[in-house]
């Protein structure tokens, strides 16, 4: 049973670097395109990141629609 807790002890202690290091990667690199391996690899750590829904940056490569 201790060593449950210590495990989540050190889980707690360990996600908030985790998620520091992916916010200081993504906001320094500029998002690569989706579908080569480098994409996907930054798809993961915008995850990590917690850079999801609105705060998501698009591609420069992925056309943006006018809607006028």
């Amino acid at each position: 049973m201790f060593g449950l807790l210590e495990w989540i002890l050190i889980l707690v202690q360990i996600v908030p670097y985790i998620i520091t290091l992916a916010s200081i990667i993504t906001a320094l690199t500029p998002t690569p395109k989706d579908d080569l391996l480098v994409g996907k690899a930054y798809r993961l750590l915008e995850y990590c990141a917690l850079v999801i829904g609105k705060a998501k940056e698009i591609a420069p490569e992925k056309e943006v629609k006018d809607f006028k």
